[in-house]
């Protein structure tokens, strides 16, 4: 998964809707969607198994037993058949801060992101990312790790720590780990493909169709 996108359990948590704890015990249940590890045990889950995952809350929210979701995940799995998960709404103002010292990398996001609906704020420095989240909570911040001369990992830990603010980060280095080690939601490499760019955020940002009930958290098989 070097160059693809990875996502942190706590980002699905965000995404789907569904509880960190159930993610778990359908992984060990069901052995379906398996995430890899990072050295330090944390779960990195690719964009294909988010819409598997969100394929399965789909299908809770539609009345079927989770059992049977994966069953019917499986048979999809195996014949080839594409996943039918529900829509992400488009940016609708949703406001995003690049933090990005490359005026042309920032430019390029600034342009895509504009174009989904998403508002955007552009800086340059980790002291701007602070102080332009205090002044204004971004629904999302997307940050060079080798902004302020690579100051962005003990940036996105801040920003999770103090404003439990959702972090994309993003570096032309292979940081993945370091990245969700530090509080990251998702890690993409540099370069940045334009689409690629926008389906993460919008995942990030998504709502989901699951519908948060204890008892769909804990259907039996």
């Amino acid at each position: 998964m070097a160059d693809q996108p990875v996502y942190s359990i706590g980002a699905l948590v965000r995404m789907l809707g569904i509880p960190a704890a159930t993610l778990r015990t359908w992984e060990d249940r069901y052995g379906v969607v398996v995430p890899e590890r990072s050295p330090g045990g944390h779960r990195l889950y690719s964009r294909l198994q988010v819409e598997q995952l969100r394929f399965v809350g789909d299908r809770l929210s539609d009345g079927m037993s989770v059992g049977d979701a994966y069953r019917l995940l499986q048979r999809r799995l195996a014949s080839g058949v594409p996943l039918e998960t529900a829509r992400i709404p488009d940016g609708d103002g949703l406001l995003v801060l690049v933090a990005e010292q490359d005026p042309f990398a920032a430019d390029f996001s600034d342009y895509f992101l504009r174009t989904e609906g998403y508002g955007v704020t552009v800086i340059s420095t980790a002291e701007q990312a602070v102080a332009e989240v205090v002044r204004k909570t971004p629904d999302l911040v997307l940050i060079d790790l080798l902004i302020s001369g690579a100051q962005g990992l003990r940036l996105c830990a801040q920003l999770r720590r103090q404003f439990d603010v959702p972090v994309l980060a993003i570096s032309t280095l292979d940081l993945r780990d370091e990245a969700l080690e530090a509080g990251a939601a998702a890690f993409l490499k540099k370069p940045l493909e334009p689409l690629r760019l926008v389906s993460v955020v919008r995942d990030l940002l998504g709502q989901s169709a699951y519908l948060r009930s204890g008892s769909a958290a804990e259907s039996s098989p």
